[in-house]
């Protein structure tokens, strides 16, 4: 295989997607957040930041994408959101195969997308990433608790209320639906340390090239 193995992170929103994530860094894997990456896009003379102003006027300051204005504007909105994507999805994809490049001697790299498969539309590893020109995943990684834990993380964030968690939950692929669509399965509702055991086997696993099965089950 030319270049390093690709892991596609995700989960739902309340998952622990985000800790499983700084494990895998603090294992030495690089980690590519696309979060990350749109915020600094929209952060004070962000890249992006005067391209979404002249699509939504009024929706930036001096420091940057006023966020949760632009979010009101686009949240259940199509329209508006295609034309936010049309600006952020190309701009994430190009941000993504720089990182690829810095990268491309290690063995394996994370790419943490939150939708990874609401955004892409298909599931298939080669090719995932078409739309943006972006290099293929070739190892999913689901990161997934019961609904009940999920639900007292996610309402216990503050601003959080039952109408918004159920709003942002069908913008959602269902948790079932993506686990069998995964590759791996890593399971946050065990303790930290067995968390953090089964993702260190999962690096060990694929960096010994070998096949691995569901972590954490």
């Amino acid at each position: 295989m030319s270049g390093p193995l690709i892991i596609g992170l995700t989960g739902s929103i309340g998952m622990g997607k985000s800790a499983v994530a700084a494990m895998f860094a603090d294992l030495g894997v690089p980690v590519f957040d696309a979060d990350a990456a749109v915020r600094a896009m929209q952060g004070p003379g962000g890249a992006l930041v005067s391209e979404i102003e002249a699509a939504f006027p009024g929706s930036t300051d001096a420091s940057g994408v006023k966020r949760d204005d632009l979010g009101a504007r686009v949240f259940g909105q199509p329209e508006a959101l295609s034309r936010l994507e049309a600006i952020v999805h190309p701009a994430v994809g190009a941000a993504r195969k720089r990182f690829l490049k810095r990268h491309s001697a290690m063995p394996i790299v994370v790419f943490d997308i939150p939708l990874l498969f609401e955004k892409t539309g298909l599931f298939e590893k080669t090719g995932l990433f078409e739309k943006t020109g972006a290099a293929g995943i070739d190892h999913v990684v689901v990161v997934s608790a019961p609904a009940d834990v999920q639900r007292a993380r996610v309402l216990a964030r503050p601003g959080m209320t039952e109408e918004k968690f159920a709003r942002i939950l069908a913008l959602q692929l269902p948790d079932d639906q993506k686990r069998a669509r995964a590759d791996t399965v890593i399971d946050t509702a065990t303790s930290l340390e067995a968390t953090q055991n089964a993702v260190k086997r999962l690096v060990d696993t694929l960096n010994s090239g070998c096949k691995p099965g569901a972590a954490g089950e």
